[in-house]
């Protein structure tokens, strides 16, 4: 049985601050806090004598200058990314010039599946899309990083081409899995049937501590996939019950589920019920009719 989702907002970024993680990681948190990003990004510096830094985070004067202390006169190898939304990619350009090092991530940013006809993405303004690798990492793989070494795992569904690294009993989770809150899935930018076989896909890793991208480190990492699948599951079921007492669009199931909730809150919620309504409507359960004047979903 699944362990009940509890989210820990008890966290000191110390932005700004080198803050040890683990023998060769460190977390340099940026100052871009948001209803969206909790305390701010954490970028991270892998590696002793020799580096590579995991998402460099917004491109802040302040938070390259935190970067530029943390590495210490030690040698930058390769600036890496766990996906290409900017408040982790953005500054990545500028440091792979300035460094002269490649930038290594998952393919360029791409959306879950085609634009449906008379659809937008919500997120395209967050994504960049312009950056170009100069190495795709590939699943499964143990590259270099710095003087020490990861394993690479491709983990779509908040986006296509979220990443996970291995570090030791590390697990990099970047966006996949917070301990601060839920992760945004917006279709078609993100998948829920991805997102739920990512976090298959994590559990069945060794890593057993999750560090990820926004807030604190998660010490049963696979306990917390678990109640967070768990947590989907259940919100599928909220959709199929407020369906029936219903609510037949987007914005009836917000309502119905979140009544109470802040802006900021129901507007990710927004993007995520979509997600799971698509998501259910591809498992056969839903019926959804998609016209330029609104959706109107039915239990099939």
């Amino acid at each position: 049985m699944a362990a009940t989702l509890t989210f820990n907002r008890e966290f000191d970024p110390q932005t700004g601050v080198a803050v040890p993680v683990c023998a060769g990681l460190v977390r340099i948190t940026a100052p871009n806090g948001s209803p969206y990003t909790f305390t701010g990004t954490n970028s991270f510096l892998l590696g002793h004598e020799r580096l590579a830094l995991v998402d460099p985070g917004p491109d802040d004067a302040t938070h390259l200058a935190a970067l530029h202390a943390a590495m210490a006169g030690r040698a930058l190898e390769a600036i890496i990314l766990t996906h290409t939304h900017r408040d982790h990619s953005a500054a990545a350009a500028r440091l792979g010039r300035q460094y002269d090092v490649p930038i290594w991530f998952g393919g360029r940013h791409r959306l879950s599946r085609p634009l449906r006809r008379f659809e937008r993405n919500v997120l395209r303004k967050s994504c960049d899309w312009n950056l170009v690798p100069d190495r795709t990492l590939i699943d499964g793989e143990a590259i270099a990083a710095g003087d020490v070494r990861i394993s690479v795992h491709t983990t779509p569904g908040h986006c296509a081409n979220h990443l996970a690294f291995g570090y030791g009993d590390v697990l990099l989770s970047g966006d996949h899995v917070m301990g601060w809150n839920s992760t945004l899935v917006s279709v078609p930018d993100g998948s829920m049937a991805d997102y739920f076989a990512s976090l298959d896909k994590v559990i069945a890793l060794p890593q057993q501590r999750y560090v990820p991208a926004h807030g604190g480190a998660i010490e049963n990492g696979p306990g917390f996939a678990r109640a967070l699948k768990a947590h989907r599951h259940m919100r599928n079921g909220q959709v199929l019950a407020a369906i029936a007492d219903g609510a037949h669009s987007i914005g009836a199931l917000v309502s119905a589920i979140y009544p109470s909730q802040s802006l900021p809150v129901r507007i990710a919620a927004r993007m995520t019920i979509a997600a799971h309504v698509e998501y259910l409507e591809n498992l056969g359960q839903l019926s959804v009719s998609r016209r330029p004047w609104g959706t109107r979903i039915r239990a099939s």
